[in-house]
């Protein structure tokens, strides 16, 4: 997304960005689509660059991988070593984080 590159990390994304971004998390899988449509829900509008770089190279992984990695059967490292970074563990402990009260399919 052109528009990450020039801005500082701890900028938020604009609406643009956001729209691109939620786009772009689409999934085929449904479960991965729960996890990313709560994570939107809670966290989109305060949303950094560095958050939302993290969850673009998140979205590049195939549908099973993305699924691995939110269940926690599969590391960073064992899916793809070079999204072992900070912005992507970031974005992966947001995407797992469940509100008190609510099951993994809420």
């Amino acid at each position: 997304m052109e528009n990450l590159a020039v801005a500082s990390p701890d900028d938020l994304i604009d609406e643009r960005v956001l729209s691109k971004l939620k786009w772009r998390s689409r999934r085929g899988l449904l479960e991965n689509d729960i996890f990313v449509d709560r994570f939107f829900k809670r966290y989109e509008s305060a949303l950094t660059v560095k958050q939302a770089q993290g969850l673009m190279a998140l979205m590049e992984l195939s549908d099973n991988d993305l699924l691995d990695l939110h269940l926690g059967r599969k590391t960073l490292v064992q899916v793809q070593a070079d999204l072992d970074r900070d912005d992507v563990h970031e974005v992966l402990s947001m995407l797992r984080a469940n509100p008190k009260g609510q099951n993994e399919a809420s």
